[in-house]
């Protein structure tokens, strides 16, 4: 599903107003063709105005969007149809290249949203279907609920929770992992593997864990920023080739830290 260039994407959480559309902006004249956004964001209008003002082909561009958090209203399948809508509305494309079921809070929203969001993949108007901070077992249900491939689970991942489990069971899957929060919110620049692997490349320490995380088979990263600056040093992972060293050094880390846990999640 992800090539060379969008498997490191732009994750647009909090960038809204003309600042938000001018950083979407500013991402794809630096190189990038994933963008990521979602419902709860309340940026897919800017999205939307970056897609349409860029000179970028459309069939160059992965556009992926995200509906039914858990902190949405209760999900019927009629409130899952109009979010879509709206997603396609405010991001003014006739294809979603990958729709996310968002969060769910319990098995009655996976048993409600999929089959919706399935629909649209049939249809033929959105390319992948996807699911986000899904557990194993919410991908085991998911299976049964579904018929058409689960093309990504978009979930926490970076070297301080290099999600091993989870990475094995998708293996055997069709399912590739996206990883939000790739930099753990700046945990991982105090992270001795990744400084030391950072001193010996000559690059930051981003760059080196986008790196580590683009090294791992069917991994994409969306990191998230509103700087020039670190969108191009985050750009540079692309590029960068870790050694078996560097990547045995990272994969040894033990220190565990989670940025995002609800309370009643049961990872």
């Amino acid at each position: 599903m992800f090539d060379h260039r969008t498997q490191l994407g732009l994750g647009t959480y909090t960038l809204t107003g003309e600042s938000g559309t001018k950083t979407v902006a500013t991402a794809f004249d630096t190189g990038y063709r994933h963008v990521d956004t979602a419902r709860l964001y309340g940026n897919e209008g800017e999205v939307g105005n970056a897609i349409a003002a860029a000179d970028i082909d459309r069939e160059n561009l992965f556009v992926a969007t995200k509906v039914a958090h858990f902190e949405e209203p209760e999900k019927t399948t009629e409130y899952v149809q109009t979010a879509v809508e709206e997603s396609f509305e405010r991001l003014d494309v006739d294809r979603i290249d990958l729709l996310y079921h968002h969060w769910p809070r319990n098995q009655d929203d996976i048993e409600t949203v999929l089959p919706v969001l399935e629909s649209y993949v049939e249809e033929g108007i959105v390319s992948h279907l996807g699911v986000s901070n899904y557990t194993i077992d919410d991908l085991e249900l998911a299976r049964d609920v579904v018929d058409v491939p689960i093309a990504a689970n978009q979930v926490e991942m970076h070297p301080l929770l290099q999600q091993s489990e989870l990475r094995s069971y998708l293996a055997d899957t069709e399912t590739q992992l996206v990883a939000y929060s790739p930099l753990a919110q700046g945990e991982v620049f105090d992270v001795d593997a990744v400084c030391d692997v950072a001193a010996k490349h000559g690059v930051s320490e981003a760059v080196v864990s986008l790196a580590w995380l683009l090294s791992k088979d069917d991994v994409a990263a969306i990191p998230r920023t509103s700087s020039a600056d670190h969108l191009a040093d985050n750009y540079t992972a692309l590029d960068l080739t870790l050694d078996a060293e560097d990547i045995e050094r990272i994969d040894a880390v033990e220190r565990t830290h989670r940025c995002e846990d609800p309370s009643w999640m049961r990872w």
